[in-house]
């Protein structure tokens, strides 16, 4: 995943990623599963949940989506391997 966001925002994020020593990748995908999944119920969940919810940023929670089928996810990862790279991508949007 890629994510552009203001500095300030990315340093809050670096700032409470280290307050709970943990990674940046790791403490955004707990907020992540925190706004996406119901089940999560430990306080530090509960406490995000609120915040997202107050914020207007909570997920709707719908049904459970199957997995897809092994064969389709490969040929979606070789067709996906030819695309341009997220680099070039990222690099162009900067120029």
């Amino acid at each position: 995943m890629s994510w552009r966001a203001p500095e300030e925002l990315l340093d809050r994020v670096r700032r409470a990623a280290h307050q709970r020593g943990s990674s940046i990748n790791e403490f955004v995908t707990r907020v992540l599963d925190a706004a996406t999944d119901p089940e999560l119920t430990d306080d530090e969940s509960l406490r995000v949940r609120e915040r997202l919810a107050a914020a207007g940023l909570l997920a709707p929670v719908g049904p459970p989506r199957p997995r897809p089928d092994e064969e389709d996810l490969a040929g979606a990862r070789h067709r996906a391997g030819r695309g341009h790279q997220l680099a070039d991508l990222v690099r162009d949007g900067r120029e």
